[in-house]
């Protein structure tokens, strides 16, 4: 691994990972920690990433959203197992700009856009019956006309400060390049396998 940029680092294995892996190359791993210190671990997809950080989209009251409120910062975790690498990512949050959360909701298939109006993303589902029922009372709603992006449901930044790089290497001898940001520039290291 050469000392790159981060993010076009990133980039080559997430475009070779799109090309090996079998399933939703762009899976990741975000992990949060709620108001009352409690960590939660789910898997999210990536739906962009910059050289301002990694986006990701959801209902802001889920469980995720309500933690990360309380307490905005993440890490994510990239595992590409056909590949033998991960990445690890951690870092303060933000809420995307409504615009960025607007485009993307607008180019989600149509079925997904009511999906995010009916689900009420982690509260307690009293049956089937009762999401498919929101679905067709949402789906009712708004006819063929344009679904707009719900007011509880919104994309976040992270915004790394640390970006690690794991490769599998013989012998358990992993290849670990950590970059670390310090105000405008990365500090590139290798840490031991």
């Amino acid at each position: 691994m050469s000392h790159r940029d981060p993010f076009e680092l990133f980039g080559d294995w997430l475009a070779n990972a799109e090309r090996s892996e079998p399933n939703n190359p762009s899976a990741m791993s975000v992990a949060t920690v709620d108001a009352n210190g409690r960590p939660s671990s789910r898997m999210v997809l990536l739906r962009g990433f910059d050289a301002r950080g990694f986006v990701f989209y959801t209902n802001l009251a889920s469980r995720k959203g309500s933690a990360l409120a309380a307490n905005p910062w993440a890490a994510l975790c990239f595992h590409w197992k056909s590949l033998d690498r991960q990445v690890r990512v951690e870092g303060a949050v933000s809420q995307v700009a409504d615009a960025e959360a607007d485009a993307y909701f607008d180019s989600r298939p149509r079925d997904s856009q009511i999906g995010a109006w009916a689900s009420r993303q982690s509260a307690e589902l009293e049956s089937r019956f009762a999401l498919e029922k929101r679905v067709a009372q949402r789906a009712a709603q708004f006819g063929l006309g344009k679904v707009p992006r719900p007011p509880f449901w919104s994309g976040f930044r992270v915004v790394p400060d640390l970006i690690e790089f794991w490769e599998e290497r013989p012998f358990r001898l992993h290849e670990r390049v950590c970059y670390r940001r310090n105000d405008a520039r990365w500090d590139v290291s290798h840490l031991y396998p």
